[in-house]
């Protein structure tokens, strides 16, 4: 991660901080930071985690979707200050320390189930938070679409996206 602090040099913001800790992808985190701050710019703008993108700031698109203390969420709604103690998961959190791509990563891949890659993080983090905490997952092509649903491309028709989730699916079971 980017741990990079403001300098003497660069401006300081007015605006009221509280210290946070919180965890991001396994690794214990403690930062200053504005209370004003959303969850989506902390992590691409001071831990430069920049795969949690960020498209329309009003939580529709599903771009900013990394998932909060075992649940998905849009980090575009949620204040920085609101995830002290929190443990966050993002897209650069799914591949294994080797560089091993997670299951559904691998599946989107194989299947070409992304175009330009903008909207791509934000399937990835839903899609793996519904595989992972659900025992016997619908896959259906209605229940699929359906958790796709909270997310938006303009490049695909989601056909791929629906047999990389089926194919991702079947080899997490294997592994359980």
């Amino acid at each position: 991660m980017n741990n990079r602090r403001p300098t003497a040099s660069m401006p300081r913001s007015t605006d009221p901080t509280r210290e946070i800790n919180l965890t991001v992808n396994g690794e214990p985190i403690s930062w200053t930071v504005s209370t004003r701050m959303l969850l989506s710019d902390f992590l691409r703008h001071e831990l430069g985690l920049t795969g949690t993108h960020v498209g329309c700031e009003h939580g529709v698109c599903g771009c900013c979707t990394v998932i909060i203390d075992g649940w998905s969420g849009r980090s575009c709604l949620t204040l920085a200050v609101q995830m002290d103690g929190a443990d966050i998961r993002t897209v650069e959190g799914l591949a294994a320390s080797d560089g091993t791509l997670h299951l559904l990563q691998q599946a989107f891949h194989e299947h070409h189930a992304l175009q330009c890659g903008f909207c791509t993080p934000g399937f990835l983090m839903a899609l793996v938070n519904y595989l992972e905490r659900t025992a016997d997952p619908d896959l259906s092509e209605q229940s699929i679409r359906e958790i796709l649903s909270g997310n938006l491309c303009r490049c695909t028709g989601y056909q791929n996206i629906v047999a990389a989730v089926r194919q991702a699916a079947a080899l997490m079971a294997k592994k359980t």
